[in-house]
Order: C-alpha cells, then sequence, then structure tokens
C-alpha cells in the first residue's frame, strides 16, 4: 500500500515536472518499490532451510550449517549461539540479530 502511494506520488511529481528530471524520479520511484520488504523474524530453533535463506546473506550453504548445528546441538539456547556456525562472525551475526529469535525447539507430543 506504501509502495503504490510512493510510486503514484512519483508518478505525478514526474509529470509535473517534465523534461529529464522525470526519468530520474521515476527511476527512484521504481527502485523503491522493488525493494525487498522485511522479514519476519525467524526462529532459528524452527526454520526451515527455505527461510533461512530468507535472512541477508544466508545461501543454501549456510542455511545448511545452521541447521547442522541445530540438530548435533539440541537447538539454539541463545542467539548468540549463531555465531559458532561456521561462516557467521560477529560482523555478520549484528547484521542477522534484528532478524532472528528463538524459541524452544517442539517437542512431539506423546
Amino acid at each position: 500500500m506504501i509502495r503504490s502511494k510512493v510510486l503514484a506520488g512519483a508518478l505525478a511529481l514526474a509529470v509535473v515536472a517534465g523534461g529529464a528530471g522525470r526519468l530520474s524520479v521515476l527511476h527512484a520511484a521504481t527502485q523503491e518499490a522493488a525493494r525487498p520488504m522485511a522479514v519476519s523474524q525467524v526462529n532459528l530453533n524452527t526454520a526451515t532451510s527455505a527461510e533461512l535463506e530468507k535472512l541477508p546473506g544466508v545461501g543454501p550453504a549456510l542455511a545448511s550449517r545452521i541447521l547442522e548445528y541445530r540438530t548435533k546441538n539440541g537447538g539454539f539456547k541463545k542467539i548468540e549461539d549463531l555465531m559458532n556456525v561456521k561462516g557467521i562472525g560477529e560482523k555478520s551475526f549484528l547484521k542477522l540479530k534484528p532478524q532472528i529469535t528463538i524459541a524452544p525447539p517442539r517437542v512431539a507430543e506423546r
């Protein structure tokens, strides 16, 4: 909704501005509309590989290592445990921190 308003406003401005400015304003509005929406928080103890890959800088190989760590260690106890996964240092962790959470893994019902 917000993106469509931004795009509509930029188009209106482009029409009023005319000339060469019209293309740059339209380009800026298109870039804004093309940005991916923010990822909601991903639970490290329940996320699938596909969900992990939505995080910035996490591809299939890193997602696989996160899942492997989770399996071997019985889940993440705190989000900082993510730095124990090969390929995730402090810098990467700080980038991911606002987008990750943990909750205890679900225990199968009997």
